[in-house]
């Protein structure tokens, strides 16, 4: 299939895979020499389902099928890398691409969900969306803050092709790119990637934040953005990193020691909205926060991370605060702290340590230089 140049730096091939899957290559150079389209098993038949949790207010997604997911593959096979052997497939091809996006196997939600059986006394319905894997290099050894920051700056287009791909459809209201990385958040496969999810609700978090935003813009005026972007300028305490148009910053309310917002100084709504010269700062300052985060213990640090976009069900949201957040999960004596009794049981995060003191430690971190052109 030919590929289709959808901005000045990315192009795009799409694929459909033996078992019915779509597969959208990526490229910031013409995609060329792509092998025969494989996939590393049959068809699986995925009947996810929500049931409504009546304490919380909110809908809990069961999967039982996912058990059959790899985890932890042998030495010798990685199903992310592109095939080789025909005789042994993987998810990709080969062929000259960076990056590569395909629906999940084994998905936590399906547009196909089958309607679910009643359970007694718990409101219950199929799990509508999709899920889909985003492969960012077919280099099984890089991460994203080893990888050059034109791959970042690319991630940044395919984030916000496919939420315009996804958010499209009538089903959808909310897409949430994201990483897991390490196996202290459950990692299953080593090779770098992300997920992304496509839900048919708003979920709870991004519903509150939503009522939160709102509220503030009709009290001021203004969104929460602008107002949050110059007390931190000014305040100077939490600044990690700053450029024309991004900035990264240890919020003054962080929940995690070390959590990191990547913020783009202009409030819009999501990635897609965006300029190009926007994208440019938003990536490097990106690519910087996630460099930091390795450099603080000289590992690789294991962390969450999502991309906050507004809803996708197409009202217009000037309220909303587009920002990616980092949640470090690294346990070093006296520094990290993972979910307790507290954060668990009643929602109320406990930070041993103070927002301004860590971002003055990320700060101090000296990297090594990498060359960009200032935007």
């Amino acid at each position: 299939m030919t590929d289709t140049p959808v901005t000045e730096k990315m192009f795009r091939a799409e694929y459909l895979k033996p078992d019915g899957r779509q597969l959208t290559l990526y490229s910031t150079s013409a995609i060329e020499g792509v092998g025969p389209v494989p996939t590393p098993g049959d068809a699986v038949h995925a009947t996810p389902q929500l049931r409504w949790h009546p304490l919380r207010g909110e809908w809990v997604m069961f999967a039982a099928h996912r058990q059959g997911r790899p985890f932890l593959p042998p030495p010798g096979y990685n199903p992310l890398a592109p095939t080789t052997d025909p005789t042994n497939p993987t998810e990709l091809p080969a062929g000259r691409y960076d990056m590569a996006v395909f629906q999940n196997r084994f998905p936590s939600l399906s547009l196909n969900a089958p309607t679910p059986p009643e359970v007694a006394g718990v409101p219950v319905r199929a799990g509508i969306g999709q899920c889909e894997v985003v492969v960012f290099t077919q280099n099984p050894d890089a991460t994203l803050a080893s990888l050059p920051a034109d791959q970042l700056r690319l991630l940044i287009d395919v984030w916000a092709d496919r939420t315009t791909v996804l958010g499209a459809d009538k089903h959808i209201r909310y897409v949430l790119p994201f990483e897991n990385r390490g196996v202290e958040v459950g990692v299953t496969l080593h090779h770098p990637h992300g997920q992304i999810y496509a839900y048919d609700h708003i979920p709870p978090v991004q519903e509150r934040a939503l009522t939160q935003m709102q509220s503030y813009m009709q009290k001021n005026g203004r969104p929460w953005l602008s107002d949050f972007v110059t007390a931190e300028q000014q305040a100077g305490l939490r600044l990690i990193t700053e450029r024309t148009h991004a900035l990264s910053v240890v919020p003054p309310f962080a929940r995690y020691t070390y959590e990191t917002w990547v913020l783009p100084k202009r409030p819009v709504a999501h990635l897609s909205a965006l300029s190009s010269i926007e994208r440019d700062d938003f990536a490097v300052v990106l690519h910087d926060a996630l460099r930091r985060l390795d450099a603080l213990f000289g590992v690789r640090m294991p962390y969450l991370m999502t991309v906050q976009q507004a809803p996708t069900d197409g009202h217009e949201y000037p309220e909303w605060p587009l920002r990616i957040e980092l949640y470090p999960y690294l346990r070093a004596p006296g520094r990290m702290k993972y979910l307790a009794g507290t954060e668990q049981g009643a929602g109320e995060f406990a930070n041993d340590a103070m927002p301004e003191q860590k971002a003055a430690e990320l700060r101090a971190l000296v990297l090594e230089e990498v060359a960009h052109a200032e935007g």
